[in-house]
């Protein structure tokens, strides 16, 4: 399963990508909130599949499923999930202005994945453009395409040396994070006042360059020293956040100015301008 976040009028909505069956799996809760704007998207959940059973007869448990996806202080939970198909049937049942939009949202996210498979270069030209739309500047979305093609190779090293539990991944990734900025990726967001958005999305240039010079030196370490397994990789996951952690020191001595900042990107309405706390 491959898990991604995908954005609808500002709001996350996190999904799975099942390679076996070729198709995404959303998160219900996300799709309600947005929806409806409810205080509470998994109370109404559970009431709306009473109210429909109750007056259509029909069970909506049956048609979704669980999987595991990680929740916004960052522990990875069950959830209730749906396929495209079965979301359309869902979304009848939500009384909302947003319905049709959605619909059509939904149709285009759940089809570009299959699209990318034959051409990749579509997911990063759709990355791109995201960013651009939300206010990033050119110099910025090297810099995070840069990171994010590090993080990959560093991920994909993991997937060959016995790494495989997503939880294990979310651990290493903690222990670079932390040895090199000195804070969690959770209190690292707490910092930039952030809840379910990702974080590496609201990076300066500085903080990306140095969560990249922390990736890059733990695979390099990992790759001397053939590191095999969760605990084992422990090892180059400090070593290599420590030797960014020393290349910030060094920087925050030199120029008087603190590299990990509390500045985020965030939307401020509907029109998708953006400010910068």
């Amino acid at each position: 399963m491959k898990s991604e976040l995908v954005v609808f009028e500002g709001r996350n909505i996190r999904r799975n990508w099942n390679k076996k069956e070729e198709k995404w799996y959303f998160s219900i809760i996300d799709i309600v909130e947005a929806l409806t704007e409810s205080v509470n998207p998994r109370d109404y959940w559970f009431k709306m599949k009473i109210r429909v059973k109750s007056e259509d007869g029909v069970e909506l448990s049956t048609i979704c499923r669980q999987l595991k996806m990680r929740a916004s202080d960052g522990k990875l939970r069950e959830t209730d999930v749906a396929d495209t198909e079965s979301m359309f049937r869902i979304i009848q049942s939500i009384p909302s202005s947003k319905a049709e939009p959605i619909k059509l949202w939904l149709a285009k996210v759940g089809y570009e994945r299959i699209e990318d498979i034959s051409d990749p270069e579509r997911s990063l030209n759709r990355a791109r453009d995201y960013w651009k739309k939300m206010g990033r500047s050119k110099e910025w979305i090297q810099q995070r395409m840069m990171g994010q093609e590090i993080r990959n190779k560093l991920t994909d090293y993991w997937q060959t040396h016995e790494i495989s539990k997503q939880e294990e991944y979310a651990i290493l990734t903690n222990i670079i994070h932390e040895e090199w900025s000195d804070l969690t990726v959770k209190e690292h967001k707490q910092f930039k006042k952030l809840k379910t958005e990702n974080l590496r999305d609201h990076m300066s240039d500085a903080e990306l360059v140095f969560t990249a010079l922390a990736e890059l030196s733990t695979r390099q370490i990992a790759e001397i020293d053939n590191s095999k397994g969760f605990e084992k990789n422990k090892i180059p996951a400090k070593k290599g956040g420590k030797i960014a952690k020393d290349a910030r020191l060094a920087l925050e001595k030199r120029t008087g100015k603190k590299v990990v900042t509390s500045n985020s990107f965030k939307l401020q309405n509907s029109d998708n301008k953006l400010i910068s706390s």
